[in-house]
């Protein structure tokens, strides 16, 4: 597929000129333009790019009620050649189609994401911010549009990309709060697919945390709420003793593309790594040893986000400042000189259109 297998209507008045690209909110700014494609009768339908607005759904829409809706987040960047890029937008196909089989979803062909996501940026080009820690951020998305009250896999779906300019998810550092009382997700659920339902539980915790000055929770597993699971925007990473520990990839966790990044950079790097359960002790009894060196977040919006803080039933354990973290510091530093183009992509992750 190509940009003239697909629909187009342009925009007949740009909000471009409106945009202070200098003072961004993340995702409060959308873009001119959305790719939209829809499934029924068992195939996909003509795929077009239209005008970003509204859009008009019958409230018997089955995603509404039974929240059959998955989802991906992945950022443009323009170089200094003014060249769109893109770092591995191919994983973020396929991930989205891991969550449609799990929520019982038709397989998007992966040319229709790539293709569709490629025309759009051509079209919404200058839309991408110039300005240093800022880029586009894109979201994919799928929905049921069955129009019915019943208890079942819809048959109807819609695909939607639209893409808003953004700057850095979170200034500075975070604080959070390891979390043993409320569930995010548990082994044979849904946790590692991108599926709405997953964050609407974390909404209620997350919202009691950041009333006590906290910016996320570390989420622990359901059952005993002893290991270390994911952050609400972010996979989790420490740094115990000169080694990196991560938990490990399960029902329950997202598999993070940026996760899989670090993880890959260590290993090229010759930085020991592990993926396994990590227990909420462990953290507790490095810190006490002063062998907790570093704790960060992983993600497509965070990139990489240092902890400052992690609280555990009302005490604080304090990181130590972001100019003594070896490790996630240099990943950080070449991940987001990479993907301006600024840096070598010996991993062969970027895509430039």
């Amino acid at each position: 597929m190509t940009i003239h297998d697909i629909r187009l209507e342009r925009s007949k008045n740009s909000r471009l000129k409106e945009v202070d690209f200098k003072n961004l909110k993340f995702g409060k700014t959308f873009s001119d333009h959305m790719f939209v494609v829809e499934y029924s009768d068992e195939k996909w339908g003509e795929p077009s790019i239209i005008p970003f607005g509204k859009m008009s759904f019958n409230p018997s829409m089955v995603s509404l009620h039974y929240g059959q809706a998955v989802f991906e987040g992945l950022k443009a960047y323009i170089n200094a050649n003014n060249e769109i890029l893109m770092f591995r937008p191919d994983e973020h196909a396929k991930r989205l189609n891991i969550s449609a089989e799990r929520m019982c979803m038709p397989v998007l062909p992966e040319s229709i994401f790539l293709e569709g996501l490629y025309a759009l940026l051509e079209i919404d080009k200058e839309w991408i911010p110039k300005e240093q820690n800022s880029s586009l951020y894109i979201r994919p998305m799928m929905f049921a549009t069955d129009e019915t009250l019943g208890v079942a896999p819809s048959k109807n779906y819609t695909f939607v990309i639209m893409t808003c300019p953004v700057s850095s998810y979170y200034d500075g550092t975070v604080k959070v709060v390891i979390e043993k009382e409320y569930v995010r997700s548990s082994e044979g659920g849904v946790g590692f697919a991108k599926a709405a339902g997953n964050y609407a539980a974390s909404l209620y915790p997350a919202l009691q945390a950041q009333k006590k000055g906290y910016d996320q929770l570390l989420w622990t597993d359901a059952k005993e709420h002893k290991y270390i699971e994911e952050s609400g925007t972010m996979n989790v990473m420490f740094e115990i003793g000169g080694k990196i520990i991560t938990p490990a990839t399960s029902t329950s966790i997202l598999s993070g593309i940026t996760r899989k990044s670090v993880i890959d950079l260590a290993r090229k790097w010759g930085v020991e790594i592990e993926e396994r359960k990590v227990s909420v002790q462990e953290i507790k009894e490095a810190a006490e040893k002063g062998l907790l060196n570093d704790a960060f977040g992983t993600g497509t919006a965070a990139t990489i986000s240092h902890i400052s803080a992690i609280s555990l039933d009302g005490q604080e354990i304090i990181l130590p400042t972001v100019d003594k973290r070896g490790f996630s510091n240099k990943a950080k530093d070449y991940l987001s000189a990479l993907k301006v183009g600024n840096a070598q992509d010996y991993m062969g992750w970027m895509k430039k259109i």
